[in-house]
């Protein structure tokens, strides 16, 4: 579960709800419907699939400097259909998208948002001749119709930050072997990742290098009724075994929760519901603007029983949030095992949570 569903929010005039999800938890006519079995197909999967109303390409990277300093970047395209006919050229075209971008680094923490009308050459995602993902001049360009080897251009402010993305790995399927189910009452997604790239560059002539991890989703369902927001975790190991889990939190009732155990081998575990133990271990309070602030869970213990592994998760710093047109956090954080020994580092993502 991704950032994207904001997206419903920020297109409708139901935006003006007090309730921030309520338009993501209608029923959605028309379109494709995310059903187990599907068969992925590469390259292929990795354009647009204008059928189902929702889809993103959503890259975080863990990154170090030459004195080995913790940075960060994020970079995400979203794709909307207003409705479910077929996508045309020019002004009647019906997608919409949206970009978010942000860099942490040592000193602090900036984003930026963008958005563009489909069909007029402002946005998209193209497969021919090769991959090439963009809104404006924000650019994801690879050599050939795969993700990989690419070069990620974007400028956030006065930092221009200019990318190398390799990878040889192998695609992760989450859930069902692709099948994410969000729900008991039969919300999902197609979801995979890529978790094993190589990244190196500049931001501002600056060199920095490390992991990068990719994720791949569509769906046209909105959240469950009882679904209020979402806790997103994406995290590197030191050992080459990698990590990535949610929990759907439930206005009543059990919480859901899935995640994908990737190994140092590139193996691929599914974890349930009864497998993950995550439980919030330090609440604080930042700021979201001038004048508000907002208390988070940014301290969190992930318990996997059946992997004899206990992590401890915690932001690089607190202020990483995202004050875009609907505001959530998402950041840095950095990973020790139970005796306090660090083991890794990775992204979190925290949606629906309110001012008090």
């Amino acid at each position: 579960m991704r950032v994207l569903f904001i997206f419903f929010y920020l297109l409708s005039p139901a935006a003006i709800s007090a309730d921030n999800f309520e338009i993501l938890r209608n029923d959605v006519e028309g379109f494709a419907k995310v059903a187990p079995g599907k068969h992925f197909d590469f390259p292929a999967d990795h354009g647009p699939h204008s059928d189902y109303r929702i889809e993103w390409w959503y890259l975080t990277a863990n990154l170090k400097d030459q004195q080995g300093r913790h940075w960060g970047i994020q970079w995400t395209l979203f794709r909307n259909a207003l409705s479910a006919e077929p996508a045309k050229q020019g002004w009647s075209n019906n997608q919409l998208w949206m970009a978010h971008a942000a860099i942490t680094t040592p000193r602090g923490h900036q984003f930026e948002e963008r958005f563009a009308r489909g069909g007029i050459g402002q946005a998209g995602v193209n497969l021919e001749p090769q991959f090439e993902a963009w809104i404006d001049d924000w650019i994801w360009q690879s050599e050939t119709k795969s993700l990989f080897p690419a070069q990620l251009k974007f400028r956030i402010a006065d930092r221009e930050i200019d990318m190398q993305l390799s990878s040889e790995a192998s695609w992760v399927l989450h859930g069902d072997a692709g099948y994410s189910q969000k729900s008991e009452q039969g919300q999902a997604s197609y979801y995979y990742s890529q978790p094993e790239i190589q990244i190196a560059g500049t931001i501002n002539g600056q060199p920095l290098s490390g992991r990068a991890w990719l994720d791949r989703e569509w769906s046209s369902q909105p959240l469950a009724e009882n679904q209020l927001g979402w806790d997103w975790f994406s995290l590197h190991l030191n050992d080459g075994n990698k990590l990535m889990l949610y929990r759907l939190r439930h206005k009543q009732g059990k919480h859901w929760l899935s995640g994908s155990w990737v190994d140092a081998d590139g193996n691929t575990r599914h974890l349930h519901s009864e497998a993950i133990q995550l439980s919030e271990k330090d609440f604080r309070q930042i700021k979201t603007s001038d004048n508000d602030e907002i208390i988070l869970p940014l301290g969190w213990q992930i318990n996997l029983p059946e992997l004899n592994r206990q992590l401890i998760v915690k932001p690089l710093y607190d202020q990483q949030w995202m004050a875009t047109s609907f505001p959530y956090w998402e950041g840095v954080v950095l990973v020790d095992d139970e005796n306090g020994v660090r083991v890794g580092e990775g992204y979190m993502e925290l949606t629906g949570y309110q001012s008090p």
